[in-house]
């Protein structure tokens, strides 16, 4: 937690333009949730501001009610995991790819022996 920025919900409320209580509301519903000092005071990080400008995108300009905006939420994240997933698949068939293309060069090629065709006479 000591790397990364946090701001008070004023902080937020006035950097967004928006009233605390709304940002209580988001909590509340289960959108957004901001860490907890010992004082019980949140803190909201990049990624939580990253994610009320898509909750207020998704309400003010979409139409979108906050049950929505959860399903949609879920959605995104669900879709994010799955892309890491499919990156992670990727990046281990690559490099299985690799190893067999080395192990493949690595064969010792035996080079086509002469065929010596022996006829042999009978008495």
């Amino acid at each position: 937690m000591s790397d990364k920025k946090f701001y008070t919900i004023g902080v937020v409320a006035e950097l967004l333009n928006i009233h605390p209580h709304t940002l209580r509301e988001y909590e509340r519903e289960g959108l957004i949730l901001p860490k907890r000092t010992v004082g019980n005071i949140r803190l909201y990080s990049d990624d939580d501001i990253n994610d009320i400008k898509f909750i207020r995108q998704m309400t003010q300009e979409l139409g979108v009610n906050l049950a929505g905006v959860d399903i949609i939420m879920r959605m995104k994240k669900q879709v994010e995991e799955l892309h890491t997933i499919i990156e992670n698949m990727e990046t281990a068939i690559r490099k299985k790819i690799e190893e067999e293309s080395s192990k493949k060069d690595a064969l010792v090629v035996r080079e086509n022996s002469h065929i010596v065709e022996i006829k042999i006479e009978k008495e």
